[in-house]
């Protein structure tokens, strides 16, 4: 099994997960996060009138265990689905899963 990570536009949520689900992803985490990358940060805003320096931005992670076989179409729905093709679009990166179990019944998905 994989765990698919990704950092990705908080508006681009939405598009995502619902992409996910019609791929027959049955479970996600979402988390809101702060960070930078490439962009550095360095946006300058207007909040109620005054320019604001931001450099940490909102966005949100998705974490996603799959099958090893659904990883590349997983990260590929991912990508095409949270691009704008602008700095910030996000990242996505892939980990082994080593072991996989429910806290309510112990069941092993690996096994």
């Amino acid at each position: 099994m994989k765990k698919i990570e990704a950092v990705i536009r908080s508006n681009k949520l939405d598009q995502v997960e619902k992409a996910l689900s019609n791929l027959g992803i049955s479970g996600i985490t979402v988390s809101q996060v702060l960070g930078w990358g490439r962009q550095k940060g360095n946006i300058t805003e207007v909040y109620r009138g005054t320019e604001v320096s931001v450099r940490l931005l909102p966005k949100v992670k998705l974490e996603i265990i799959v099958n090893d076989s659904e990883s590349e179409s997983v990260q590929e729905t991912i990508r095409e689905n949270a691009l704008t093709g602008k700095f910030g679009d996000g990242v996505i990166w892939v980990t082994a899963v080593e072991d996989f179990r429910r806290i309510r019944t112990g069941e092993n998905f690996l096994d």
